[in-house]
């Protein structure tokens, strides 16, 4: 695949969906960040050069520091007139997520997905893109840097594995089935601490619960239907308002556990995804302790 970018900028009128030049501009800068500030780091990175953020697990490094810099350098010169929130530029500036609701155009950049992964050496780990209209999602790109391929959708494209060489593949979600036959993500660790009991207990009534510590993989792993749901408790847009495209587009049922559409500018919440409204309903019941409990503190 070529790298070389074409010249794209943003209309002062309502932001377009992402065009397919614009799709391979944008895979363009991916697959370059992740070869010259990536991958000559993985599995070389010392003690020093692992810091930690808002907890001892939450974990970032140089690769992801000075890919998101590449990344959102090449893409607000290519979308001038978009807004760029990287999860490393959040970190430093939480008032960027402020400006998602009204961005006609909006990108989320998380350089290294699975970076506790990535810092201990396993190749479980991607670069995810999104872009947002005024909170809805309109392109996602999930980029595998190891593999060196992607998936990718937009507001009209079906899912698409992609290579550099190759034909494509089409993605499709798991069907439906019994919950005692589904396997679920759930990354319990990231639930409050008042909850993981209750929510640890519903994990023997499905067949399989786990988390891969990468939302990359684990909405990778949904679009091919590899997963049957999933159910998360932290909305950081740059985790999963690509992630929650590509499923949709790949069939799947996504909705907040208390109803509503998924928005990229809503900060406080649980998103269930699941292979279709009927089993995204049984499964609603089944973690429906988790929306009393938001109304009740709410009352």
């Amino acid at each position: 695949m070529s790298d070389t970018p074409s010249e794209t900028s943003l209309p002062a009128t309502l932001a377009p969906a992402i065009t397919p030049a614009q799709r391979t501009q944008i895979i363009n800068m991916v697959r370059r960040a992740a070869r010259a500030e990536i991958m000559p780091r993985f599995r070389r990175l010392s003690d020093s050069d692992i810091r930690t953020k808002s907890r001892a697990d939450d974990l970032v490094t140089d690769a992801d520091t000075k890919a998101e810099a590449m990344i959102a350098r090449a893409l607000q010169i290519a979308f001038p007139s978009a807004l760029v929130i990287g999860e490393e530029a959040v970190a430093a500036k939480p008032d960027l997520l402020d400006g998602i609701a009204q961005a006609q155009l909006a990108f989320h950049i998380d350089p290294v997905d699975g970076t506790w992964n990535f810092a201990h050496g396993l190749p479980v780990f991607g670069v995810i893109i999104a872009a947002t209209r005024y909170g809805k999602p309109v392109f996602g790109l999930i980029y595998d840097p190891v593999d060196d391929d992607w998936i990718i959708a937009d507001e009209e494209m079906t899912p698409q594995l992609q290579r550099p060489f190759g034909a494509a593949h089409e993605l499709k979600a798991a069907t439906g089935k019994p919950l005692g036959e589904m396997s679920g993500i759930i990354p319990l660790h990231l639930f409050e601490t008042d909850r993981k009991a209750q929510l640890a207990a519903t994990f023997p009534d499905f067949a399989c619960v786990n988390t891969l510590r990468c939302s990359a993989h684990e909405y990778r792993m949904l679009a091919q239907g590899y997963m049957d749901f999933s159910l998360t408790a932290v909305l950081h847009p740059w985790d999963h308002a690509a992630g929650a495209l590509i499923a949709a587009r790949a069939g799947a049922h996504v909705e907040m556990l208390d109803g509503g559409d998924y928005s990229a500018a809503r900060q406080t919440g649980h998103l269930l995804i699941a292979p279709d409204k009927p089993t995204w309903s049984k499964l609603k019941k089944k973690f429906s302790f988790l929306i009393d409990k938001a109304k009740a503190e709410a009352e």
